[in-house]
């Protein structure tokens, strides 16, 4: 009940028209974010991060917020229509969500992803609202081997329950990881694997990855087909959008497990791409038909998202009690805390009660504006398929280079791009999946950190990562995950022998 009170304060700070005022801006600010390729949440956040300096830290952070939570939907626009994830997380949402976009199902595909996140985001808030106080003293049993732990679960799950070639996705995975080790060290300050090239000491960012892969790589698949999109002649009315709406309770058990997973992976802190590849793997897997996803699955849009989204909103708590950001963007917001002279902690809640408790109620009302908001605007970017491929192509390719040249300034990173773009078509005519190297690209680093901290930490011993009962669970549930697919495997076979010998007695 205390923290239903707490919660009804937070309501009257949140629910003036200056606050809902600052929600409407920054939701729409946050979709211009999402929707070009390589800003991303992250970014866009640090560059609005200035102009709050001179706000009250409550509406600062609703600002930044709703310019999260905008940015997100706006990241799974541009996944939808034209394969190119505006964000990390959206690069899930493409399997299923560009080819309904491709068969004239785009006002649906849209609708399905923006309802479903809005689903997510609620079961992130709820969970906040509910167990802020229990979570706190949970989060704080973690340190390098259980992050390791979670991160080794979202490896092995999409190894164990993806729908590709086991060996494919290994070797996807291993060409990610090599990606991330690129450049310096940051445990130990060595130089790995630039070959004296100085451009890439800092790396090679995620977001060249995701804009070469997918957008450079489906224009080059896309000039083959014969330079035409599919679904062009679609027609687009907002009637569509209220009937994929009624649709959406027969997907409550999707809903529910993706959910769950986003929440857990927010909270760990797995992060919303993680979060979103894995629950689509267990969509995948759990589906009674599983070879329909990849080709415009609904279940394909509606994991992904609401997992994105759920994973984002729970990424919030740890930062707020516990002052471990789990995402990105909650580092960024993090570090906007500590200049307007806020320190993220248990402390908080008790200090800044008002501030903890209006930002929690902003996101309740700050994920209905985004819902609002991008609803009405479906009609709008569904329409833009309508556009011919010598017009929109073009644009893709002017897009595509300025959100590359924009991660860091770098003409080098517009070749980058161009290199992906030619790995992101070979990988597709060749079948292998791209995703588990863009899961990897983006935690690898994370995970190899993890697993470093905790060889120090027991002097090169691996029985830390069965040291407590925590971690044992996490890394048990890890290698079940791993052994899934081949234990199938040598199930399916054993059926099949036995079938033989019973055909032949």
């Amino acid at each position: 009940m205390d923290n239903f009170a707490s919660l009804m304060h937070g309501f009257s700070v949140a629910l003036t028209f200056h606050h809902v005022a600052l929600m409407m801006g920054g939701v729409l600010l946050g979709i211009l974010v999402g929707v070009l390729p390589g800003l991303g949440a992250p970014n866009g956040v640090s560059l609005l991060l200035p102009l709050t300096f001179s706000m009250d830290p409550v509406s600062a952070i609703i600002l930044l917020t709703s310019l999260y939570w905008g940015a997100l939907f706006g990241g799974s626009t541009t996944s939808i229509i034209f394969n190119i994830p505006g964000e990390p997380s959206s690069v899930a949402t493409t399997f299923d969500g560009h080819p309904m976009a491709k068969q004239g199902r785009a006002t649906e595909a849209l609708s399905l992803a923006f309802l479903s996140a809005g689903f997510g985001a609620l079961a992130g808030v709820l969970l906040i609202t509910a167990l802020s106080g229990w979570v706190a003293k949970f989060a704080l049993r973690f340190s390098s081997p259980e992050f390791f732990a979670v991160y080794f679960i979202t490896f092995a799950s999409f190894i164990g329950l993806g729908g590709s070639s086991a060996f494919k996705s290994i070797v996807a995975m291993g060409v990610g990881f090599t990606l991330a080790s690129i450049g310096m060290d940051s445990v130990s300050g060595n130089i790995r694997l630039t070959y004296e090239f100085d451009v890439l000491l800092g790396g090679v960012s995620f977001l060249i990855a995701v804009i070469g892969l997918f957008g450079i790589g489906e224009l080059l698949l896309t000039m083959e087909d014969g330079l035409r999109f599919d679904g062009v002649a679609a027609k687009v009315r907002l009637g569509d959008v209220l009937r994929t709406a009624a649709t959406l309770p027969r997907y409550w058990v999707a809903l529910l497990r993706s959910s769950a997973i986003g929440i857990w992976m927010g909270i760990t802190p797995g992060g919303p791409t993680a979060a979103s590849f894995m629950s689509y793997a267990m969509a995948k897997r759990s589906s009674r038909n599983p070879e329909k996803f990849g080709k415009g699955e609904p279940e394909g849009v509606i994991s992904p998202e609401t997992a994105d989204h759920a994973a984002g909103s729970a990424a919030m708590l740890p930062m707020l009690a516990l002052g471990i950001p789990g995402s990105a963007t909650a580092a960024v917001m993090m570090g906007g805390l500590m200049i307007w002279g806020l320190n993220p902690g248990p402390m908080l809640f008790t200090e800044r009660p008002d501030f903890v408790w209006g930002l929690i109620a902003s996101m309740y009302l700050g994920n209905v504006v985004a819902v609002v908001v991008v609803l009405a605007t479906v009609p709008l970017f569904a329409s833009i398929l309508r556009i011919p491929f010598s017009i929109i192509g073009p644009l893709i390719v002017v897009i595509c280079f300025i959100g590359a040249y924009t991660v860091a300034g770098k003409p080098f990173d517009i070749w980058l791009a161009l290199a992906f773009g030619v790995v992101g078509y070979a990988f597709k005519k060749l079948d292998y999946p791209i995703a588990p190297m863009i899961l990897a690209m983006v935690i690898g680093d994370k995970a190899e950190d993890a697993f470093r901290q905790s060889m120090i930490f027991s002097q090169g011993s691996l029985s830390i990562f069965w040291s407590n009962s925590l971690v044992t669970s996490l890394m048990a549930l890890g290698l079940l995950l791993l052994l899934l697919h081949p234990l199938q495997l040598a199930w399916r076979g054993a059926r099949r022998l036995t079938a033989a010998h019973a055909t032949r007695g």
